[in-house]
């Protein structure tokens, strides 16, 4: 039996806090991290100019993902984001599977950021490079002043998010419109050093990572004001802004700098910064990198805490995740807990270095955020045929046209992701059937005791409502009465 979902109105209220500023702030903030800072280099040696088609391919991808979010967000305006498109149409096993896969993608893609984060603080404090359990410290240290922020509330997260999105965006914007005018066709020269086909598809699985964080809108929906026209603009302007920076960035920087200098590179958007302006731009762009991972870490660790809020009100998690504490009415227990998480994540892999323990942990964190964006589309096709009145107005042959593309594009960029990915993947989702297992045995225990309970209170109540005063203790205490005489 599916445990009951708690009506919107007998959860506790989460504070409407954020403008479609801070929803817009949010999707492109989570969106431009610190992968594009290294992007550019990795495609040069990858795939070459013709790179360029694949961010362009997987921008396509993004939007089409992004509209399903858009429009579900728009029909069903509630905290979870994925796991509530999934468990509205497919039930709570495919639920409780979307928000475990995206609740690890979370915490385990925040372990990623801030290894990223200390790698660019190593550009002003060079002991983080070579001191591995320092670097881990630090990263720490950067994981629990964010959580810090955003017990605080909504709001204070939010005003960071839009703060760091701006300083970080207005360069990468500037370097990439400027260096269009310095752009040198013959670095465009071969286009497809490695081919066609193949080097778009390599291209376009490096450039995902750059996209994971498109529905960020959809997750906090409850702390949204006006959910069902904020969600969906700021999901699509988000996406859209974020997009045409990474395409211009890349025709830029991969016009201003030869394929093969490029592809050695360590700092692509400095080197490049460099030749436009003039010598001196790594630690500036060093900075911005800082600012870019710090506005990103904010925006997921607000995440972290609202998908297991909204599993644990359906009964799918341990009920301690549904608390909100305080005025502020924040998930204190689901944001410690999982940067509790982060915290032994960092530890158990501080002795592979910076780069290998970034690339440990963000490809299983982009897989496992992969398989909630096929769920997601494929739920809104079902709920476009089984709950046709909560898109009224809609376009819907439109509508299942775009969510049965993007739900191809998300299977076809889990295929592309490796054996050796899909498997450890698969593996870490399997692992949650157990806490299924667990929870539901646990739901199923104390169901009948409340169920009795209730019943004898009421029985109690109906007794004094007609004028019988009720001496049995167990009308009243929900213990069993002394037997009788």
């Amino acid at each position: 039996m599916r445990p009951p979902s708690r009506a919107a109105d007998e959860r506790p209220r989460l504070k409407r806090s954020m403008g479609l500023w801070m929803a817009t702030a949010l999707v492109v903030g989570n969106m431009i991290g610190s992968g594009v800072f290294l992007l550019p280099a990795s495609l040069a040696d990858a795939a070459g100019p013709i790179s360029i088609l694949g961010w362009v391919f997987t921008g396509a991808g993004a939007m089409l993902l992004a509209w399903v979010f858009a429009g579900l967000g728009r029909s069903f305006p509630r905290t979870g984001g994925p796991y509530a498109y999934a468990r509205r149409a497919f039930g709570d096993f495919a639920g409780f599977q979307t928000a475990w896969g995206y609740w690890i993608a979370v915490w385990a893609g925040n372990a990623a950021i801030a290894v990223a984060f200390v790698g660019y603080l190593a550009v002003f404090w060079p002991a983080l490079g070579d001191d591995q359990l320092l670097a881990a410290l630090v990263g720490i240290a950067v994981i629990w002043l964010v959580t810090a922020i955003n017990v605080l509330g909504t709001k204070p997260s939010g005003q960071v998010q839009v703060v760091t999105t701006v300083l970080k965006f207005v360069p990468l914007a500037v370097i990439a419109l400027v260096g269009i005018f310095f752009v040198d066709s013959a670095n465009f020269e071969p286009f497809a050093p490695h081919g066609e086909g193949a080097a778009i598809s390599s291209a376009a699985t490096l450039t995902l990572w750059a996209f994971i964080g498109l529905e960020s809108a959809t997750v906090p929906a409850e702390e949204v004001k006006d959910p069902e026209r904020t969600i969906p603009r700021a999901t699509m302007i988000g996406t859209a802004l974020a997009t045409l920076v990474y395409v211009v960035a890349t025709v830029a920087i991969m016009g201003i700098i030869p394929a093969d200098e490029l592809a050695q590179s360590t700092s692509p958007f400095a080197d490049a910064a460099g030749q436009v302006f003039g010598g001196g731009w790594d630690k500036a762009i060093a900075l911005v990198a800082l600012v870019s991972t710090f506005g990103a870490l904010n925006g997921w660790i607000l995440l972290q805490g609202r998908v297991p809020l909204a599993a644990a009100e359906d009964g799918l998690f341990p009920p301690q995740f549904a608390k909100v504490h305080g005025e502020r009415r924040t998930p204190v227990f689901g944001l410690v807990v999982s940067s509790v998480l982060v915290t032994a994540l960092m530890l158990m892999n501080y002795t592979k270095g910076l780069v290998d323990a970034f690339t440990f942990v963000i490809l299983l964190a982009t897989l496992t955020t992969l398989v909630p964006y096929a769920y997601s589309a494929a739920a809104q096709v079902h709920l476009m045929v089984t709950d046709r009145a909560s898109f009224v107005g809609r376009h819907l042959l439109r509508d299942g046209v775009v969510a049965t593309l993007a739900f191809a594009y998300s299977v076809w960029a889990i295929a592309g992701a490796g054996q050796d990915v899909i498997a450890k993947g698969f593996v870490l989702l399997l692992c949650g059937i157990p806490v299924y297992v667990g929870v539901r045995w646990w739901n199923q225990r104390s169901a009948p005791a409340a169920v009795d309970g209730g019943q004898r209170i009421v029985r109690a109540e109906a007794l004094v409502a007609v004028g019988v005063e009720a001496k049995d203790p167990a009308l009243t205490t929900g213990e069993e009465a002394p037997h009788a005489r």
